[in-house]
Parts: C-alpha cells; sequence; structure tokens
C-alpha cells in the first residue's frame, strides 16, 4: 500500500503486447504473447521496492538462513563447483544477494577472496559484523566494481526480485573475467510445482517482480552474451505438504527431467560477442 505503480514493456523483447497469467491479491503476472517472460504489470517503482527489504526482511533471511545456506551449497555441489576451482589461490568471488554472508564465510574458508552486495542493510551489516566480510550494502550498480573483478559471480534466488534484469546481466558480465563464470539460481515458472499449484505457488509473491521459465532465462542469458554450460533442476514437492515416501521420488523425478522448482544455470561470459 502507497507504492507507485508503473506500467512496463517486457524486459526480454522490448514488446508491450501481453496477455493475463496469474490474479494474485493485490497485484498480477502478464505473460509476453511474443517471448513468453512473466512479469508483474504493473508493478510498484524501484524507489519503492527498495523499500521492502528492511528490517523485517532481515528477519526472515536470518530466521532461514541455515536452510537456504544448505540448498546453495547443494546447488554448487551438483553442477561440481569445487572440482571446476581445485586451486582457489588468487581468484575472487563475489555474491550478490549474500544475505547474512553464509554462504560468503563458508567459500572463504575454501581458500577464495570473497565480497558481497545485500539491499538489505541490516543483513549486510550483520555479515559483516558476525563474519568480518567485505559487504556492499545496495545494489551491484552502486557497488561500482573495477572491470574484470572476479572469477565467478554468484546470485540465488536474486534476479526475480530485480526490476532489469538484463542491466543486472550486462554488469555482471563487465565484473567477470574472461575466464569466469556466472551461477545463478532462480524459481521455474514452468516447473511441476509452479503448474500444480498456480496461484498458490509459493514463488509467486508481491516481491518476486519476474518469473522466469528454462526457455526465457536461457534467451536472456544468450542476449546478454553467455554460454550456457550446464543447467539443472531440483524441487518437486514442497517439504511438509506430503509425507517423506510420496516427496523422495517426486523430487527426484522433477530433477531427472529438468522440471524442478528451482532451476541453475551455470554461464560463461562470452565477451567479444557483440549485442545483437
Amino acid at each position: 500500500m502507497g507504492e507507485t505503480l508503473e506500467h512496463i514493456a517486457c524486459n526480454l523483447c522490448g514488446r508491450a503486447e501481453t496477455r493475463p497469467f496469474l490474479k494474485m491479491d493485490g497485484f498480477g503476472y502478464r505473460r509476453c504473447t511474443h517471448c513468453g517472460l512473466v512479469y508483474q504489470n504493473p508493478r510498484p517503482v524501484f524507489k519503492d521496492l527498495r523499500k521492502r527489504y528492511g528490517a523485517g526482511y532481515f528477519e526472515y533471511e536470518h530466521s532461514n538462513q541455515e536452510n537456504f545456506f544448505n540448498l546453495m551449497k547443494m546447488g554448487l555441489r551438483d553442477i561440481g563447483f569445487e572440482r571446476f576451482y581445485p586451486s582457489c589461490d588468487g581468484r575472487r568471488f563475489l555474491d550478490i544477494g549474500c544475505a547474512t554472508g553464509l554462504l560468503l564465510d563458508h567459500v572463504r574458508r575454501m581458500g577464495w577472496t570473497v565480497r558481497g552486495v545485500e539491499v538489505c542493510r541490516e543483513s549486510a551489516e550483520y555479515g559483516i559484523r558476525k563474519f568480518g566480510l567485505e559487504i556492499f550494502a545496495g545494489t551491484l550498480e552502486e557497488a561500482a566494481f573495477q572491470d574484470a573483478s572476479f572469477d565467478v559471480v554468484h546470485l540465488s534466488h536474486v534476479i526475480e526480485h530485480v526490476p532489469d534484469p538484463k542491466a543486472l546481466l550486462r554488469e555482471i558480465s563487465r565484473i567477470l573475467r574472461e575466464d569466469g563464470r556466472l551461477v545463478l539460481t532462480t524459481p521455474n515458472v514452468d516447473g511441476f510445482q509452479a503448474k500444480a499449484s498456480k496461484t498458490r505457488w509459493r514463488s509467486a509473491i508481491p516481491d518476486h517482480v519476474v518469473l522466469f521459465s528454462k526457455k526465457t532465462m536461457a534467451k536472456l542469458l544468450e542476449r546478454e552474451r553467455y554460454r550456457i554450460v550446464r543447467q539443472i533442476s531440483w524441487g518437486g514437492i514442497p517439504l511438509g505438504k506430503r509425507p517423506n515416501i510420496i516427496k523422495r521420488p517426486a523430487d527426484k523425478l522433477a530433477k531427472l527431467f529438468n522440471v524442478g522448482d528451482v532451476m541453475l544455470f551455470y554461464c560463461r561470459p562470452e565477451k567479444f560477442r557483440t549485442h545483437a
């Protein structure tokens, strides 16, 4: 309430033609009729969106930090992250949306030089105070890192919050080294859970202004000059919704057939291609 709304064009293709997708309580999603991207339209302006990430959001991140941390470790394990980087000496790792800093602290213990970016000031200050981490409280663009600063940029459950995903990926490409890697995790709007749950889907929430499918995320990454090295997904049934005797095989099938609730893209930048 009290937020200023704006009507926008599709961030992926630039077209304005859409059709209704999900009508929620107080907000809604539309699907682009040209490329299929799902996004809130209208949506709050960024100045108002940013105000959502205050003390209350820190409490949410802090109370769920162990669960989020374990899921991020699982994603890195599944893409063979440690196998790709057996030696971390001199390598730099950036976590965008690093929350309270658990993953950054873990990666630092592996031998990496780490930095974080977190728009929730209270979360950033917690990570600085608790772990002695270097975390910039603000957006990636505001952090203004130098060109080719990082070997790996990681962002988990961040891009769906961002009003301009295209600009975010472009800025990440700028700060990645030529042989760097991007690890990006986001909900899958075409996954089994999303299709079964519809308006009850746990990722259809006000803070998520864009919802990607495997297809639309792949299109966006290609447009912003990334080559997908590997793509996986996981999550068949939410924890507590069904007995484990049903949940476990459903989760295995979702992962096997790549129709999970959450999807991960492991990419490398192609810096010498020009934009379309």
